[in-house]
């Protein structure tokens, strides 16, 4: 007399190697194009910070060559340099209350 093991008692079989190998190239693919899907969000996103990078870099030889100048007045004469930076600090200050007075009454 043979008892039989009901099928729901019965453990499943696990997966071949070529089901496995099928799983694992999906799963590979499925995480290759969500790559590329974030990798192109990412680029969109930081699109803005890019073109504004590029938009300095153009002047980056006028700016070199006024930074030197400045180093070189300011080496010769300390205290105007320092009176330079407080009043492009008083203009920074400026211009910004300026703007946000201006947003308020838009």
């Amino acid at each position: 007399m043979t008892s039989q093991v009901p099928d729901r008692y019965r453990k499943p079989l696990p997966p071949s190697r070529t089901e496995r190998k099928a799983t694992l190239l999906t799963t590979i693919e499925q995480q290759r194009i969500d790559i590329l899907v974030e990798a192109n969000r990412w680029k969109e996103a930081s699109r803005p910070l890019d073109d504004g990078w590029r938009h300095l870099m153009r002047y980056k030889a006028p700016l070199l060559a006024i930074g030197g100048l400045l180093l070189l007045r300011s080496a010769r004469h300390p205290s105007s340099l320092i009176r330079m930076g407080k009043r492009a600090a008083a203009g920074a200050l400026l211009l910004n209350r300026a703007r946000r007075l201006l947003q308020r009454f838009r």
